[in-house]
Parts: structure tokens; C-alpha cells; sequence
């Protein structure tokens, strides 16, 4: 049994003072405010721990590379093709393990890895099928935090294209193939396997209505309308959004969390919040391709659960992504306090979007994830704790435990050096 004393902990009223938690394994115990000292001294703000529920672990080395390049997503895609040809199973280990590393300093305890470079260039499976896949679930492991593997079934290059150049290790050939490899993936005990469909231009519709029949109860996320071109070429090709196809195929549902859906067009959002479809956001991956502002609020309004993720990875920072809800909306809107700061928290906290519906409160029962944000430096002295949404940065997260474990310790993980790993681990994917 162990105990954690927070100066503050945020619990589902609020923030509370003097805050013991009592963890036993992976869970905690009790929760009790007003509690004298004891135990493990937490000093700061301590909230649940955050899940990125949409990541590109390999996009990561993308970072300060692109920056400069005029065009939108399409001309950004070609360079991120070029990143994807280069990996192999040990590099993109080292690779994921400094970006998870990245992630635990930024206070995220568990992690959506929508996954789809499956297989050696040309198409060629590995001696293992999911060499890949369990690269990445060694390094999460590595690094302390969670995964839902998302392992994504991807079919077509667009609308009736075959796959070419780098999208062949994308491509099992067929549904079938795709879910026998599916089936033999090992994710261990800080693992789920999830399932996504990339897009619906690059899987046919009759798979994906096969796809619905036969998802086990596992999380599946979708790319949904990031651009205004794919809403153009489903049009054409359907006659219909991209999610009224998939409303059509019937892979809407509880389980299901639709990527972006920055450009929802007619009736959209009334199929998702009918459905109970999560929507998950990406703001710094949206801005930063210029694919556009979300309608966020308008989600909310409507009852559509929303989540976070980080995408391409320009940026790993919880606090960015959830702030940005808010700060959109204000540029967009010309109104203020569009999102409660509870309400972001939750965004920012939505490990139900990834299975792991145990996480994201401090709470009896629920998994111990622990994050303390400190509240006296240059970025957060003088914040009100409930306010740390608007204020703070990865920078000033100290200490996170997950799952019961302390993974970083004074703001440094205790097992990985992330900024040595990660520079290493980037000069040899582009070396």
C-alpha cells in the first residue's frame, strides 16, 4: 500500500486541499481531503492522469522539418510518406520509445496509437506479421504509460485506387487478412488491442459494413471528413458525407470515435450524437496543416463526448490541445467561456475513447494515475488551481505515476532519457 499527499488534487467537485491517496497495485484505494501529511508529498496541483487518444508516434520525427513548406495536408502527406518508407521494427522502437517518454513528461498515462506501417516496404510481412505493432507496445511499456494499439485497416490508396508506393506496408490485401494478423497481437498487461478503419477512401465500404459486424467489443476509431477534399470524393463516389457512409455501414456506435470531423457537412453531427459516437480532436495537428477549426462547441452543445489527441506530434502537450477547444471557439465565436475548465479536463482525461473506461478520476475504484502540475513557476505562479488549464505547460508537470508506478519523479522520467533518445532516434530514421 502506498500513499500520495497532494497540496491539491483535482476530484470530481473540483480542486480539493490536502489530498491523500491511497493506491494498492494499480488502483486507488481511498481518497480523503483534508488529510494530514503522510506519505509520498505531491506539491502543486494534482489532477488524473491524461490520455492521448489519437497519435502517430512516427510523425514525431516530422518535428521543426516541415514547418517552412507552403501548401496544405497533401503536400505535407508526401513528406510523411518519405518518414514512413525509412522505418523498420528497431528503429521505430527506438523511435516510440523517446516519443512515449515524451508523452509521460507531458502527464499522459495512456495512449491511442492509430497504427498502420504494419509491414516491410513493398508490402512484405515481417517473420512476425505484427513486428511493427509490437514495437510499439514494447516501447509504451518501456516508458510506463498505456496503449490501445488502434492497428488500422487501410486497402485502397482513394476512392477505386490500388496502393502504391509507400502506402504497400500499409495494406493487408483483405479484411480477412487483416483481421487474421489482427488476432495474433501480444499487447501485455498495459495493452489493448483497438481497431481502426483509416479513412473511408481507403477502405471500401462493403469492408467496412463487414468491419462493424465484427468488432468484439473493441475500441474503433476512423478518420472522419480532416478535409474538405475527402468530403468532396466520398460525394462522388457515395453521394453522401463520409459519415453518413459509415452511419450507412453501421460502424457508428458507443465504441466508435471519429477523428477530427472538422468538416462536418448536412446532418453530421445529429448522426454522431444519435449514434454516441466520440469525437477526438487534434488542434495543433489541425492548425498546424491547416486543415481547419472544428466545431467543438457545437459538439459539446449537442451532447457529442469529445476527446483529445496529438495527432502528428508537432506538439506534445495536453494543456495545448485541450485550451485550444477554448481558444478556437473565441476566434471563431467572438464569445469567451465556451468550455468550463472541468469540461477541458475531461476532454483531456478521456480514456473511455480507448477502453480504458477505469482512468481519468481521481477516484476509489479507478486506476491510480497521478499527474502534479507545479504551481510556482514563471508559467503558473500566482494561477488559481482551477484556472492550471489556461496557464500551465507540459514543462511544469513534476511527477507522474501511473498505474500505481512512478514513472517521472521531479520532472525527469525515471528510466528514459527522452531528449537523447528521441534526437538519436530521429537522426538515424533520417540518416
Amino acid at each position: 500500500m502506498l500513499t500520495y499527499w497532494a497540496e491539491r488534487a483535482w476530484l470530481d467537485s473540483g480542486p480539493a486541499e490536502a489530498v491523500a491517496v491511497e493506491v494498492d497495485g494499480d488502483r486507488i484505494r481511498s481518497v480523503t481531503a483534508g488529510a494530514a501529511r503522510r506519505g509520498t508529498v505531491l506539491r502543486g496541483l494534482t489532477i488524473p492522469g491524461l490520455a492521448d487518444a489519437h497519435s502517430h508516434a512516427f510523425h514525431r520525427a516530422l518535428r521543426g522539418r516541415t514547418h517552412d513548406e507552403s501548401g496544405n495536408f497533401w503536400n505535407w502527406r508526401k513528406g510523411m510518406y518519405a518518414l514512413a518508407e525509412r522505418l523498420d521494427p528497431d528503429s521505430y522502437y527506438r523511435l516510440a520509445r523517446g516519443v512515449y517518454a515524451e508523452m509521460a513528461l507531458a502527464g499522459i498515462t495512456c495512449v491511442g496509437e492509430f497504427h498502420y506501417v504494419h509491414h516491410a516496404p513493398g508490402g512484405r510481412p515481417y517473420d512476425d506479421p505484427n513486428a511493427m505493432g509490437h514495437a510499439l507496445i514494447a516501447a509504451a511499456a518501456d516508458a510506463g504509460i498505456r496503449i490501445t494499439l488502434l492497428d488500422t485497416l487501410y486497402l485502397s490508396g482513394g476512392f477505386g485506387e490500388p496502393l502504391e508506393g509507400p502506402q504497400r506496408r500499409f495494406g493487408d490485401g483483405s479484411l480477412e487478412a487483416w483481421m487474421n494478423r489482427v488476432d495474433k497481437i501480444a499487447t501485455g498487461a498495459l495493452g489493448l488491442t483497438g481497431t481502426a478503419v483509416h479513412s473511408v477512401r481507403a477502405v471500401p465500404d462493403a469492408a467496412i459494413e463487414a468491419l462493424a459486424g465484427s468488432t468484439e467489443g473493441r475500441p474503433v476509431h476512423v478518420h472522419v471528413s480532416e478535409q474538405r477534399a475527402e468530403n468532396e470524393a466520398c460525394r462522388a463516389e457515395h453521394g453522401c458525407s463520409p459519415t453518413q457512409l459509415l452511419e450507412d455501414c453501421g460502424l457508428l456506435g458507443p465504441g466508435t470515435t471519429a477523428v477530427h470531423a472538422t468538416h462536418p457537412t448536412n446532418n453530421d453531427l445529429e448522426l454522431l450524437r444519435r449514434s454516441g459516437t466520440t469525437v477526438c480532436l487534434c488542434p495543433t495537428t489541425e492548425r498546424d496543416l491547416a486543415d481547419g477549426i472544428g466545431p467543438a462547441y457545437a459538439m459539446a452543445e449537442s451532447g457529442i463526448p469529445l476527446s483529445l489527441g496529438t495527432d502528428a506530434n508537432a506538439v506534445i502537450d495536453m494543456f495545448e490541445e485541450a485550451r485550444a477547444l477554448e481558444m478556437h471557439e473565441r476566434l471563431v465565436s467572438g464569445q469567451r467561456g465556451r468550455f468550463t475548465s472541468a469540461e477541458l479536463l475531461a476532454a483531456a482525461t478521456g480514456h473511455d475513447s480507448l477502453g480504458w473506461n477505469d482512468a481519468g478520476r481521481i477516484a476509489p475504484g479507478r486506476r491510480a494515475d497521478l499527474v502534479t502540475v507545479a504551481l510556482d513557476t514563471p508559467r503558473t505562479a500566482g494561477c488559481a488551481p482551477s484556472g492550471i488549464l489556461y496557464a500551465a505547460t507540459a514543462a511544469d508537470i513534476t511527477d507522474v505515476v501511473s498505474g500505481g508506478r512512478r514513472i517521472v519523479a521531479e520532472g525527469r522520467h525515471t528510466a528514459i532519457d527522452a531528449a537523447a533518445e528521441l534526437a538519436e532516434a530521429i537522426e538515424e530514421a533520417w540518416a
